[in-house]
């Protein structure tokens, strides 16, 4: 009798370990929110959501579509405590008051990006007086057309600009409303399926200017280092998973987006996903550079009232080593 006490106080408290351990491991899971879109660059991180890659790096992670326009608000907030956006975004949120920093880049776009016009458009030129759906601004799409019309020798001031989100955007271009639409993927190859309803004058091949990066609130990312290298990590994990099954990945990523994984494919073609070897080069110079180049435009465009006081103060490249 006293042996079928033993084994039963014995199995009784190898449960309550195994439940300990679990408990445990649920506890020290770091709960965060990030900030992001439906934009086929920013798929890894679904990915890593679905396939349990945060889950295994000790993350608890919530992935809120929020539009780019409000993104800074939901980190002001702290309704969110990370976000992916492009360089520029970046750039505007910290000059305007809204403290990110930058710790891994995840894409950039090859075409991805683009100006949709009617058949008739020629050139730049023939978009002035024109109606053009696009982003509000502060907005990785305003700042791309803003970008290209200067590159032109325009401003936006030289456009009508209708205020639409990427995706009616393209959606209203090929429906015959506007007369050009500044989108990306996976909405900008509705237009590329659609040549009746127009064309593509120009692309992120044509004018290389959207980068993503995710951004962390500079005092989050103080008192959860771990959690923020978890992130990283979990971020390229899920890019070697892309590039070791991109069938199952696409699927999975096209799934959130409501596309096959094949026509996710089609739009992730248009863009090039960072590995680490390719961050590391990345913040060693460029990312410094582009976000001058893109500081004069937003100043420009009116986005920002007066050129940064700080760029290093934007960036930690620890997470990427």
């Amino acid at each position: 009798m006293s042996r079928v006490v033993l084994k039963m106080a014995s199995l009784v408290a190898a449960v309550a370990g195994v439940m300990g351990l679990a408990a445990s491991a649920q506890a020290q899971q770091t709960q965060l929110t990030l900030g992001m879109s439906g934009w086929t660059g920013f798929a890894p991180l679904t990915l890593a959501d679905k396939a349990g890659i945060f889950k295994k790096n000790g993350l608890d992670v919530e992935l809120k579509m929020i539009p780019q326009k409000d993104r800074h608000l939901a980190l002001a907030s702290k309704a969110i405590q990370c976000a992916a956006t492009t360089v520029e975004t970046h750039v505007a949120w910290n000059t305007n008051g809204v403290p990110i920093v930058q710790i891994f880049q995840m894409d950039k776009s090859y075409g991805a990006d683009g100006l949709a016009v009617r058949n008739e458009v020629k050139s730049f030129a023939d978009l002035k007086g024109k109606a053009i759906g696009v982003s509000a601004p502060g907005t990785a799409p305003y700042f791309g057309l803003a970008w290209m019309l200067s590159k032109n020798g325009m401003s936006v001031k030289d456009v009508k600009v209708v205020s639409l989100e990427p995706q009616p955007a393209a959606q209203a271009f090929v429906s015959g409303q506007n007369d050009a639409a500044m989108t990306y993927e996976p909405y900008l190859s509705s237009v590329r399926a659609n040549p009746q309803a127009g064309k593509i004058l120009a692309t992120t091949l044509d004018y290389p200017m959207v980068m993503d990066t995710v951004g962390c609130a500079p005092d989050w990312l103080k008192a959860n280092p771990k959690a923020a290298q978890a992130l990283a990590n979990s971020y390229f994990e899920a890019v070697e998973m892309i590039k070791a099954d991109p069938a199952k990945s696409y699927e999975i990523m096209g799934t959130a987006v409501k596309q096959t994984g094949e026509a996710f494919g089609k739009s992730a073609s248009y863009l090039r996903w960072q590995d680490k070897a390719a961050n590391q080069k990345f913040f060693a110079g460029e990312l410094q550079q582009f976000m001058k180049d893109a500081a004069v435009i937003l100043q420009e465009a009116g986005i920002i009232r007066k050129q940064p006081d700080n760029y290093g103060a934007m960036v930690d490249d620890s997470f990427i080593k």
